[in-house]
């Protein structure tokens, strides 16, 4: 662990491999055929298959409301084939990173309460996406799930400091993300970004997540990014769970006007993610 009272740099944060978590052998296996020029659906199917709790889980959110079909998906076969090899991928690692992140001090913040968070971040980008007729959804979501996973590391790698952090942006009444940038030069987001990198995920996943907070520093994906952002406004206000903010995040200039949505449609979109969400919630933490 780094010295809380020494300089803190991102490269300390995530130096010492072995004390943060790796995603799992099943993902990396899976996205190693995905990406296999003569792999099948078949293929695909036998590997998730290996890790039932991960099977169910698919399954069950195949048949949930967050797609939306007529006839039920009764098979891990049936999932790939008719939500997309892409897209049941993306699932597979919203499930397994979920369950990565032990030994968090719960007088920082409960995995419960933290995941009920990301899952509402999650839910309202897929909703909001879906209103930008965007492709591949499940992108949406999984950035959502993963925006504040470099909060995770902090709490993992400098409680203390986190502490601090958190009461001092109490009493300044400030977001913590603010205090983050001002105590150490960057915030959660950055962390989370660079951890994703470390990961070898998709940089249309990393750089939303590192960039939530500032949507126009990102360089390829500004509109994810806006879309990632303001799921986060939505989830935060709507109070369902919590990643340690204690305020609403401030809304980032241009965010919302750069969707093209009229302030009228979000009683509606908001209306979508409470349905959903204790259903969807049940499902990823193994409850339903």
């Amino acid at each position: 662990m780094p010295t809380e009272t020494a300089a803190i740099s991102l490269d300390l944060l995530l130096k010492d491999v072995s004390a943060l978590p790796s995603l799992p052998l099943l993902y990396n296996r899976l996205d190693e055929t995905i990406n296999h020029p003569r792999s099948s659906i078949a293929d695909i199917a036998k590997i998730l298959s290996e890790d039932q709790g991960l099977t169910s889980r698919i399954l069950k959110l195949a048949n949930s409301p967050l797609f939306g079909y007529f006839s039920k998906i009764d098979t891990i076969t049936q999932a790939v084939t008719i939500i997309g090899v892409q897209q049941v991928r993306d699932l597979a690692l919203a499930i397994s990173v979920m369950g990565l992140f032990k030994g968090i001090p719960e007088d920082l913040i409960t995995m419960d309460r933290f995941w009920r968070h990301s899952i509402a971040c999650a839910l309202a980008a897929r909703v909001l996406a879906t209103s930008q007729r965007e492709t591949n959804l499940e992108r949406f979501f999984v950035a959502g799930i993963l925006h504040d996973i470099g909060r995770l590391v902090m709490f993992l790698r400098i409680p203390d400091l986190c502490r601090e952090m958190i009461e001092s942006a109490r009493q300044q009444r400030l977001c913590l993300h603010e205090v983050e940038r001002q105590r150490i030069g960057f915030d959660h987001a950055a962390v989370g970004g660079a951890l994703l990198r470390q990961w070898k995920l998709p940089l249309r996943v990393a750089d939303p997540v590192e960039n939530h907070h500032c949507c126009s520093m990102s360089g390829q994906f500004p509109r994810e990014a806006a879309i990632l952002h303001c799921s986060d406004l939505i989830a935060h206000a709507l109070e369902l769970g919590s990643s340690g903010e204690n305020l609403v995040p401030k809304l980032y200039p241009g965010a919302w006007e750069g969707l093209g949505i009229s302030i009228f449609q979000l009683p509606t979109l908001i209306s979508q993610v409470d349905v959903q969400f204790e259903e969807i919630t049940g499902t990823l933490q193994g409850n339903a």
